[in-house]
């Protein structure tokens, strides 16, 4: 396995590879250019062994250090596990001393969309079958990106099995990946929620019923959360828990045993429709309400009434019909008739209330004038918070990051109140676009998460770059409103947990996550590079489940195995059964359906009995952890792609 990166996620996917997968990791980082520390600035001396063991964590082994061609760097583990090089750029020369034209995989995972796209071009043709996974922003580049290279791999080997060309190009964004979790996190009553061939599957955490209370339904148990959940001191479960860590697909008698322990529980199944007609989350034009003040708008009425009481006045003492009367008292506001010299008293007393009437209607007419050019010449611009809002979320940071979970807690009618301190940031045309209000200022300095209204929000996303202004930004959120919902971004996972159990223990009655973009990304990448179509991923307190269809051929745990003997508490099990024929299977379940006009059954069965045999043809859908996932591939034979 070849990973080629210069931020975090490579560090997380090279450990998953070879802590979770057993593989052999060459990692490819830029010469001179080390990855991201904890805090989430660059730090020097990466090009040492020893800070290239540190590098990886896991890795203390003594780490040697051989020249290479063209300026590279090598390190190399000792265990023969992990094997680093450094490099000024991914020309050919690099990819072929990395290994890449024998590797079964190769993931570009560096933050520039343009490095890896070149990357990947440059590998496709050093070796055909080999299984790409990139890291793209770009969500329709990415879909081109992968048709191209597939049909580029098709084109070099004519003969490729087509199950391996599905597996050939994966494109992936660890901002799409995470998006959901940390959305979810935010929002009251948001589930976590995966789609697979046009289903959404809900993932619920569920309090223990009651001794009179029968427990609702659900199609499995994915997890018993930790016994430390409600001990405000006690640590969020983790691989490192003990007995208080999370328990990952529980067996029935575990889950009868665990008396008193939330759970969480896939439930609500449900198929989605055809697309509803485009909508846009916030839209340029202006309506009345927008255009002109309230104030405004009241005197508009109150003119147009007193216009319709001197019309109906005119009518009756002129004794001409209504719709002249009112032409008159038209003109007679405008100050376009003659005077009424000759006519009746009463009309002479009519005209000279309209003309009145047309003096109190000229301020109004310029006022509304000045407030339709100042509405249009602000409609391109960045939105303030209005005064009276409450309820809100306050999101920091708009990043690649920021921005993907800006668009999903807009697409569920969530109100948000931006703060970004860069005024050129990636996000910041979005939130243009969706009319959200924005604050652009350092969310450190006084005043500025005031002005996104904190006080009255209902949780707060700190998701910016750096772990400090993160913490800084939490800290003074809660000492403003202490049950504040937070949940912020943070790299070191010891770091994370010293301050999710500090914040905890001072704010018991308030929720508290901390979340790792890279950490919640890299599984799906490992399981991508790993030839597994990764649906995706459940954050379960510091875990980790996947969920992924696996073809059942060639793997000795599932073949020939019913449903209920397939099934290994603890690791993985089977949840669903893809009943098309194969040659009519969807290549991408995690994909929305076509809805071209003809009705669509879904083709995943879920309610599966326990008995049912599992045939070599079969595909599944499996919830598994990450050491169960590479333990069930390990009992099958390994193809190199």
């Amino acid at each position: 396995m070849v990973v080629c990166g210069d931020d975090a996620l490579a560090h997380r996917l090279a450990a998953e590879l070879h802590d979770v997968y057993r593989a052999r990791v060459t990692v490819v980082i830029p010469g001179g250019v080390p990855l991201a520390g904890p805090t989430g600035r660059r730090t020097a001396g990466w090009r040492s062994g020893g800070r290239t063991s540190a590098f990886f964590g896991r890795f203390t082994a003594a780490v040697g250090r051989v020249p290479m061609p063209r300026q590279t760097t090598d390190h190399t583990a000792s265990d023969g596990g992990v094997r680093v090089m450094e490099a000024p750029d991914l020309d050919d020369e690099v990819l072929t001393e990395a290994g890449a034209a024998q590797a079964t995989a190769l993931a570009l995972v560096h933050d520039d969309d343009e490095t890896n796209i070149h990357a990947a071009l440059r590998a496709r043709r050093l070796n055909p079958r080999l299984r790409l996974v990139i890291r793209l922003y770009n969500r329709k580049l990415g879909q081109h990106l992968e048709e191209l290279l597939d049909e580029a791999a098709r084109v070099a080997d004519p003969g490729i099995d087509a199950a391996e060309l599905d597996a050939t190009t994966t494109v992936l964004s660890d901002a799409d990946t995470v998006a959901p979790a940390l959305a979810a996190t935010a929002v009251a009553g948001t589930s976590k929620v995966l789609q697979a061939d046009g289903l959404l599957l809900r993932a619920a955490e569920r309090s223990p019923s009651g001794p009179d209370e029968v427990a609702r339904p659900g199609l499995c148990t994915l997890a018993l959360l930790s016994s430390t959940t409600s001990d405000p001191g006690g640590s969020e479960g983790s691989d490192s828990s003990g007995d208080e860590r999370p328990m990952l697909l529980p067996g029935d008698a575990e889950v009868a045993a665990a008396t008193g322990r939330d759970t969480v529980v896939l439930e609500a199944i449900s198929a989605i429709g055809p697309p509803l007609p485009p909508r846009r989350l916030g839209s340029r034009r202006l309506p009345l309400a927008s255009l002109f003040s309230r104030r405004l708008r009241w005197s508009v009425a109150g003119m147009a009434a007193a216009v319709l009481a001197l019309t109906l006045v005119s009518w009756q003492v002129t004794g001409v019909g209504l719709l002249r009367a009112a032409y008159l008292t038209v003109l007679d506001v405008l100050a376009i008739d003659d005077p009424a010299l000759d006519e009746p008293t009463a009309r002479k007393i009519v005209q000279l209330l309209s003309g009145l009437a047309g003096l109190l209607l000229l301020p109004v007419l310029v006022a509304a004038a000045l407030e339709a050019l100042g509405t249009f010449r602000t409609a391109s611009t960045l939105r303030r918070p209005p005064r009276g809002l409450s309820g809100h979320v306050v999101l920091l940071g708009l990043g690649k990051i920021g921005t993907r979970v800006l668009a999903r807690l807009r697409e569920m009618d969530i109100p948000v109140v931006c703060v970004e301190e860069d005024p050129g940031a990636r996000g910041i045309p979005l939130a243009r676009e969706l009319g959200v209000p924005t604050v652009v200022g350092d969310v450190t300095q006084e005043g500025v998460l005031e002005a996104a209204k904190i006080q009255r929000a209902h949780a707060l996303l700190a998701l910016t770059s750096v772990d400090t202004t993160n913490l800084e930004a939490t800290l003074y959120a809660r000492s403003v409103r202490p049950r504040l919902r937070v949940a912020l971004r943070l790299y070191d996972d010891g770091f994370a947990t010293a301050v999710y159990r500090t914040l905890r223990a001072a704010h018991p009655q308030a929720l508290t996550r901390s979340r790792s973009v890279s950490s919640l990304a890299a599984p799906a990448f490992a399981g991508a590079m790993m030839g597994r179509q990764v649906l995706g991923a459940i954050p379960i307190e510091r875990r980790v489940l996947l969920f992924a269809a696996l073809h059942v051929a060639g793997h000795p745990r599932l073949e020939g195995r019913t449903v209920a003997e397939a099934f290994a508490p603890g690791a993985w099990r089977v949840i669903a059964l893809d009943a098309a024929e194969p040659a009519d299977r969807q290549r991408d379940l995690a994909a929305a359906p076509s809805h071209d006009g003809v009705a669509q059954e879904p083709a995943l069965v879920w309610d599966l009995h326990p008995g049912y045999v599992l045939r070599p043809q079969d595909r599944v859908v499996l919830a598994a952890t990450r050491q169960g996932l590479a333990e069930l591939l390990a009992g099958a034979p390994v193809r190199r792609n």
